[in-house]
């Protein structure tokens, strides 16, 4: 392990910890070795800081590599705390990013690690559970791992949009069974198993959220 992430564990996540107190549940759920898919709903970007602090081990997601660019002594902290808790930097961009997304993705499994992924593809802004895109089960398939299904409550409070403080609210995370696909799709088309590989994970976040499903894809705000 890093110096960075050594002091990040030791020192920042219990500061975090005690100042949030977050609700934790299912810990018991994730597996401690092998490749493991942490699968979770996504209300705010504070999920991929929340999700790998309270995880009982590493957890590895992607982020904009704007966040690892930026300069002064702000953007070294920034860039020094996406590094402790395991970002990837990823250009989102560049019109390749989600093959290498999941390259990357299938690396990290493939080294017996712990994965972050959001089927939904991009936040929540209005609370509903959107319907997951199928990478997830590609992932799962591929690699042969399995997928904790989690739910995050509260994170969209932390920091508001168009807000710069961090709140004080209460959040929660909760862990979910993990779901083994093992010889479940043998036979069966590639394009179905992903698709009902990657239902049956998202319901089972539901169950954990509580969230009203959306019913359809969550699609990005145009920009302009």
């Amino acid at each position: 392990m890093g110096v960075i992430y050594t002091v990040a564990h030791t020192v920042l996540v219990p500061a975090v910890k005690a100042y949030w107190r977050p609700h934790v549940e299912g810990l018991e759920n994730v597996p401690l070795t092998g490749g493991v898919l942490i699968a979770s709903n996504h209300l705010a970007f504070t999920d991929s800081v929340v999700i790998p602090i309270m995880a009982p081990r590493r957890v590895v997601f992607l982020a904009k590599k704007d966040y690892f660019e930026g300069t002064g002594i702000k953007g070294r902290l920034i860039r020094a705390w996406f590094e402790a808790i395991d970002m990837v930097p990823v250009d989102r961009d560049d019109t390749k990013a989600a093959i290498d997304s999941l390259d990357i993705a299938l690396r990290v499994l493939g080294r017996g690690e712990a994965f972050g992924i959001y089927p939904e593809g991009t936040r929540s802004r209005d609370g509903l559970l959107y319907r997951g895109r199928t990478g997830v089960a590609h992932l799962a398939l591929t690699a042969g791992v399995p997928v904790v299904p989690v739910a995050v409550e509260g994170t969209q409070h932390i920091q508001p949009p168009g807000t710069k403080r961090l709140r004080r609210v209460k959040v929660s995370v909760k862990f979910g069974k993990p779901i083994d696909f093992t010889g479940r799709f043998d036979g069966v088309p590639l394009g179905r198993a992903r698709r009902e590989a990657t239902d049956e994970i998202m319901a089972a976040i539901q169950e954990l959220s509580g969230q009203t499903p959306a019913g359809r894809y969550n699609e990005p705000p145009a920009t302009a």
